[in-house]
């Protein structure tokens, strides 16, 4: 029974068979060849990271990420910030995943709602397109389930949903920014350009890739996905159709980003840039909101490989 979650954690806390999800985990070895493990333990608050000095063999076999383990050992401060100094790391099976499972912020009912209602607003054909990929009832469960992504940013059950309907937001500000822009392709390309996602990550708590995404990517899949939804609507433009392909294929925006091609129309560099700057701000704030403590500074951050400023301090001003 799990009776402590992580915004719970303060320095000094003493934990004995405290279940958390293992998020990550990560096998090293010290100069004399004793094995450690460094750890971040996730609930449905947030995350904490941790380590685990002279780990025995058969806990190092038993702690996979995604899986839930009992915590025995102390919570301390290090370089400012909580860190779980574990001595015990146990498998455990709860009845529900529900405590380790986080979850958008947002109400994903109030979510698909919105959806629908952006979707409604598309110019024909596009409308019937998106609603024939989102709408489809089975569909768009998973979709409004999904992760954006494993760690980076939107990590969460409904992550997804909340980064397209936020860069359609900020995506309406910037059609009415500039001129010649097509807004209604603006927003279909938003809506549908991770689409391929729903096929990425299994409906676990730490989002396992799946051999779709390994073998295929999330961005071919999508653009299969809009492919055979256009082909289904008799008469579909194939104009319209091939400018909305190119918005999926090309949203990563470069070829390393895993784009095979970059953006070369008006809405595709728009779309990118919107993307871009969605993801990096909601992975800054998913990064510095998820960890216990006050300290001023976070840890590492996957997503810009430094540590992020928490709040200001007051020596600052």
């Amino acid at each position: 029974m799990k009776s402590i979650f992580v915004r719970q954690l303060q320095a000094d806390t003493d934990l004995f068979d405290q279940p958390f999800l293992l998020a990550e985990v990560i096998q090293r070895e010290t100069k004399d060849g004793r094995s450690f493990l460094l750890f971040t333990l996730a609930d449905a608050t947030g995350q904490v990271s941790g380590v685990f000095w002279s780990v025995p063999a058969h806990v190092v076999e038993s702690c996979l990420p995604g899986r839930v383990v009992l915590v025995t050992g102390k919570v301390r401060l290090y370089n400012g910030r909580l860190q779980v100094a574990a001595v015990d790391l146990q498998p455990y099976q709860p009845d529900s995943m529900a405590d380790y499972t986080t979850c958008s912020q947002r109400d994903r009912d109030e979510m698909a709602d919105e959806l629908r209602s952006v979707v409604a607003n598309l110019r024909e054909p596009l409308d019937r397109l998106v609603s024939a990929v989102l709408l489809e009832p089975t569909f768009l469960r998973r979709f409004v389930d999904a992760p954006a992504a494993t760690t980076m940013h939107h990590a969460y059950v409904g992550g997804l949903l909340q980064h397209v309907l936020s860069m359609v937001s900020i995506g309406r500000l910037v059609a009415g920014h500039y001129p010649l822009v097509d807004q209604d392709l603006l927003y279909a390309g938003i809506l549908l350009h991770d689409v391929g996602k729903v096929f990425a990550y299994q409906p676990s708590p730490s989002f396992p890739i799946t051999d779709t995404e390994r073998l295929i990517g999330h961005v071919a899949r999508g653009a299969i996905v809009v492919q055979n939804a256009a082909a289904a609507i008799d008469g579909f433009p194939d104009e319209l159709l091939q400018q909305l392909l190119h918005l999926v294929v090309s949203h990563q925006g470069t070829l390393e980003w895993g784009s095979p091609v970059l953006p070369r129309t008006l809405e595709a560099v728009i779309l990118h840039q919107l993307d871009l700057l969605d993801s990096r701000v909601q992975g800054f704030l998913d990064h510095v909101l998820a960890e216990p403590g006050e300290s001023s500074w976070s840890s590492r951050s996957p997503m810009f490989g430094i540590e992020l400023m928490r709040k200001p301090s007051p020596s600052n001003g």
